[in-house]
C-alpha cells in the first residue's frame, strides 16, 4: 500500500470512527432531550392569558380619493353568545366532524398540524391548516391572528393547559361563539341569521354541516359569491362532514342518504352600507383580499383605505342611471321592469383607476354588485377583440385577403361559416342580409355573420388568445365561431378593462379601486393597473377607428355628440337577457350593462319590455345612460381627441359576389321583430342632437353594405350542436 493509500485509508476511518451509530443516536437522544427541556422551560412560563379585547377592535376607514369619507366599518362585532345546549346536538357533532374528529379524545393539541405550521411559517409558506378546535379557540380568544412562530408555540401551551383546566364543552361553546364564518358573522348564532334567517337552536344538521364546512374558507365558500369551482368545494366539504358524523356514530346512515345541500339564503348588506357605498366598499375588501389581505386580517380593523373613486364622477353615475333608467322604470307594477339590474364601471384608460362605480339599486337591496358579477355574457362587445385578433395575426380571409376596415365580407344572414370544423350559421339582428360589407360597415351594424366568418379565419384558438392577454377573465368558453356573439362571462369591471386597453393603444390596463391601504402593522402593495403591450399600438388604433363610426353612425349612436371625441361598441345577449354598452372617450373609459334578473331566486330573464319599450339592445338603455354620464364626468364635453396610427385598411377587391339572400327553411320559433325603433335620439346635452337613426329595411343594390331582403322564416337547427344554432335566440345578438 503506498502512502497516498494509507491516508485515505486513515481518513476513511476517521470519519467512521466520528459518526458511528452509537455517537449518532447519542446526538439524537441528546437534542431530544433540549427539545423537551426546552419546551418544559416554555411550559412554565407560558400562562393562560386573559381574553383578547374585542373591546379595544378598531373601525375600518374607507375614502374617496380626495380624502373625504366614504364609510366607517367594524367599529362592533356582529356576534350573539349562546349556551352550548342552545345548539342542536347534531350541529355540534357537525362542527367537529368538519375539523376535529378527535376532539373529544385528543389532548388539544395536534403535534403533527402544529409542526407542519411552524416550519410553512418560518419558511414563507403562509398559513397552514391542521389545528385542532382548541387550538382555534385559543388562537381566536387569547391570542390574534399573526403568523409567527413565537404565536404558534403560545398557542400550543396554551392549549394544552386549557384542555387540562377545561370542559370539552366548554371549549366547543368557546370555538361556536368566537370563530368567524363570513358575511359579518361572528359566532354561530350571527351565521345562522346570516346564512339562513334562523336562530342557532333551530339550525337542522343539513344547514349545520353547512357552517361548518364554511369556515375552511369564509370568502371563498359563501354560496352567494363562490365561483364554480368555490361551489363544487364546499358542497364536498359539506358531504365530508356528514360522512364524518356517520363515520363516528353521530348521524344514522340512512338519514345521512336523504340530506340535501342546504342553500342560503341573498346576505344583505350591514347598516351603513346602503346604496353605492356597500358596492364601493365591497369591491375595495375583493381587491384587498387578492393582494393578500385576508378576511380575517381586515376584521381585525384599524385600516385606513383610501379608493381611486372620484367623489363628482360616483356622483354623476348615480343621477345619470336615475335620469336615464330608474325614472323610466315602473318596478312595482311592470313585472319587466321589476327585473331590470343596471350596473357600470369607469376607468381612467391611462393608469387604470377605477373612477366611479355603479353597483345595483342599493346594496341593502341588492347585495351582489352589478359592476363585479360575472355571471352574464357581454355579447357583442366582444367583436372588437375579434377584429383586434385578426389585425394582431395579420389574418386573411378565406379568399386570401388581408383583414382591414375596407375588407369585403358576405353579410348574409345566417349564412354557414367556411373553413370550420363546428357547422355555425348566425342569424343577423332582426335577420337582415348586407350585399359586401366592409369590416367597418360590419362593426357599424353590427353584423353575427361576417364576425362569426372573422373567427374561422382568425381561428378561435388565437381569438380566444387575444382577449385572454387584453383581460377577458373567462378561460373557459370554448374555441368555436360562436365566441364572437360573446359567450363567455365577464362583468362590466372586466370589460371596461378590456376596452381601457383599447383607449391606451393596446398597452394591458387593469381596473384597481384601491390607491392605499394602511395599517398601523401594515401596508397593502397598491395594485399597478397599467402593464405590458398586449396587442400592437395600430391594432389597437385600428380597432379605435371603427369604433368611432359605431358611435357617429352606427348601432352606438345615441351616444353620439360634438361635445367629446367617442368610440364604443353595443351589445345583446342571448334571448335578450342582458344589454351592454362599452365605450371609450380619450380621457375616460366606462361600460354599461343591464341584466334580466328574476327577483325570485335570481336568475336570468329576458328585458324585452322594459319600460314598454319592446326588445332591450346596448344602443338604448345601455348607450344613454353612458353618455349622460360621459358628459357630466367630463365637465360637459372635453377637446381631446384619439390619438391614432397604423391604421389598417385591409382589402378592399371583392372576388367572389356575396349571396345576397339565405335558403328558404322553415323553423317552429318565432322571428324577431323588423320595426326599427321610432323613439328620436337625443345627445346627452341640454338640446336635442342630430338623429343618427337605425339601419333601414329596405332592398338595395348597393356593395357598401347596403342591407338586402331577407325571409322571415328561420333555419333549421337539428344538425347543429347545442350553443351552435341560429333561430331567434341567436338573432337577438346581434347588437
Amino acid at each position: 500500500m503506498g502512502r497516498a493509500d494509507a491516508r485515505r485509508a486513515a481518513r476513511s476511518g476517521g470519519i467512521r470512527r466520528l459518526f458511528t451509530w452509537r455517537r449518532m443516536l447519542g446526538t439524537f437522544f441528546g437534542l431530544c432531550l433540549l427539545v423537551v427541556g426546552a419546551f418544559g422551560a416554555l411550559y412554565l412560563y407560558v400562562d393562560v392569558p386573559a381574553a383578547n379585547a374585542q373591546a379595544e377592535k378598531q373601525s375600518n376607514v374607507y375614502e374617496y380619493s380626495d380624502g373625504t369619507l366614504l364609510a366607517r366599518t367594524g367599529s362592533g362585532v356582529n356576534r350573539e353568545i349562546v349556551d352550548l345546549d342552545v345548539v342542536p346536538k347534531k350541529v355540534q357533532h357537525a362542527f367537529v366532524a368538519a375539523e376535529n374528529k378527535s376532539f373529544y379524545r385528543d389532548q388539544g393539541v395536534d403535534l403533527k398540524g402544529t409542526t407542519r405550521g411552524l416550519l410553512n411559517t418560518l419558511t414563507g409558506k403562509g398559513k397552514q391548516g391542521g389545528s385542532t378546535i382548541t387550538q382555534q379557540y385559543v388562537k381566536n380568544y387569547y391570542l390574534t391572528q399573526d403568523q409567527t412562530v413565537t404565536r404558534k408555540l403560545k398557542e400550543l401551551v396554551i392549549s394544552l393547559k386549557v384542555d387540562q383546566r377545561t370542559k370539552k364543552d366548554d371549549i366547543l361553546a368557546g370555538y361556536l361563539n368566537t370563530v368567524y364564518y363570513g358575511r359579518g358573522a361572528s359566532g354561530i348564532q350571527a351565521a345562522a341569521q346570516a346564512y339562513y334567517g334562523v336562530d342557532a337552536k333551530d339550525l337542522d344538521v343539513s344547514r349545520g354541516a353547512y357552517l361548518a364546512a364554511l369556515l375552511q374558507a369564509p370568502s371563498q365558500y359563501d354560496w352567494a359569491v363562490a365561483s364554480p369551482t368555490g361551489k363544487k368545494l364546499v358542497k364536498e366539504r359539506w358531504a365530508y362532514t356528514l360522512d364524518n358524523m356517520v363515520d363516528e356514530g353521530w348521524l344514522d346512515k340512512a338519514e345521512r342518504a336523504k340530506l340535501t345541500f342546504p342553500v342560503p339564503q341573498p346576505p344583505k348588506a350591514a347598516p351603513g352600507m346602503e346604496g353605492q357605498t356597500g358596492y364601493l366598499v365591497e369591491a375595495a375588501n375583493q381587491e384587498m383580499a387578492r393582494q393578500g389581505i385576508t378576511e380575517e386580517m381586515r376584521e381585525a380593523g384599524g385600516w385606513t383605505v383610501t379608493l381611486n373613486i372620484d367623489k363628482k364622477k360616483q356622483k354623476q353615475l348615480e343621477k345619470s342611471v336615475d335620469r336615464e333608467l330608474e325614472n323610466q322604470l315602473d318596478r312595482k307594477s311592470n313585472q319587466v321592469d321589476a327585473t331590470v339590474q343596471a350596473g357600470a364601471t369607469s376607468v381612467d384608460p391611462k393608469t387604470g383607476k377605477v373612477l366611479a362605480l355603479y353597483g345595483g339599486v342599493g346594496a341593502t337591496e341588492h347585495y351582489i354588485s352589478n359592476a363585479t358579477r360575472r355571471d352574464y355574457q357581454p355579447a357583442s362587445t366582444f367583436k372588437p377583440l375579434v377584429l383586434a385578433s385578426a389585425l394582431e395575426n395579420g389574418s386573411t380571409t378565406q379568399d386570401g385577403d388581408l383583414i382591414g376596415l375596407d375588407t369585403v365580407y358576405d353579410g348574409t344572414s345566417r349564412r354557414p361559416v367556411v373553413g370550420s370544423d363546428v357547422p355555425y350559421a348566425p342569424q343577423n339582428e332582426d335577420d337582415i342580409s348586407y350585399d359586401s360589407p366592409t369590416v367597418r360597415t360590419a362593426m357599424d351594424k353590427s353584423i353575427n355573420s361576417v364576425f362569426a366568418q372573422m373567427v374561422v379565419d382568425v381561428t378561435p384558438s388565437a381569438v380566444k388568445k387575444t382577449a385572454l392577454a387584453m383581460g377577458v377573465p373567462d378561460r373557459n368558453f370554448p374555441e368555436t365561431p360562436s365566441l364572437t356573439l360573446g359567450t363567455m362571462n365577464a362583468s362590466t369591471w372586466d370589460m371596461a378593462g378590456v376596452y381601457a386597453t383599447l383607449d391606451n393603444h393596446g398597452r394591458k390596463v387593469t381596473p384597481t379601486i384601491v390607491k392605499s391601504a394602511v395599517h398601523r402593522d401594515r401596508v397593502m402593495e397598491p395594485v399597478d393597473g397599467t402593464g405590458s403591450q398586449v396587442i400592437s399600438r395600430a391594432s389597437a388604433d385600428t380597432v379605435t377607428d371603427a369604433l368611432t363610426e359605431v358611435v357617429d353612425m352606427g348601432s352606438g349612436h345615441e351616444a353620439n355628440t360634438p361635445a367629446y371625441d367617442a368610440a364604443g361598441k353595443t351589445g345583446t345577449a342571448e334571448e335578450n337577457k342582458a344589454a351592454w354598452f362599452a365605450g371609450y372617450t380619450p380621457e375616460l373609459t366606462t361600460v354599461v350593462a343591464l341584466y334580466g334578473e328574476s327577483p325570485k331566486g335570481g336568475t336570468q330573464v329576458s328585458l324585452t319590455g322594459t319600460a314598454n319599450s319592446g326588445r332591450a339592445n346596448g344602443g338604448g338603455f345601455p348607450a344613454r345612460i353612458w353618455a349622460d354620464y360621459t358628459l357630466g364626468a367630463l365637465g360637459g364635453g372635453s377637446d381631446a381627441t384619439f390619438d391614432l396610427e397604423g391604421v389598417e385598411r385591409g382589402e378592399t377587391t371583392v372576388t367572389e359576389s356575396p349571396s345576397t339572400t339565405p335558403p328558404e327553411t322553415e323553423s317552429p320559433e318565432a322571428t324577431p321583430s323588423k320595426e326599427p325603433e321610432t323613439t328620436p335620439s337625443q345627445t346627452p346635452s341640454e338640446t336635442p342632437g342630430e338623429e343618427s337613426p337605425p339601419a333601414e329595411e329596405t332592398p338595395s343594390e348597393s356593395p357598401s353594405g347596403t342591407p338586402s331582403e331577407s325571409p322571415s322564416s328561420e333555419g333549421p337547427d337539428e344538425d347543429r350542436p347545442p350553443g351552435e344554432r341560429p333561430g331567434s335566440d341567436t338573432g337577438l345578438l346581434g347588437q
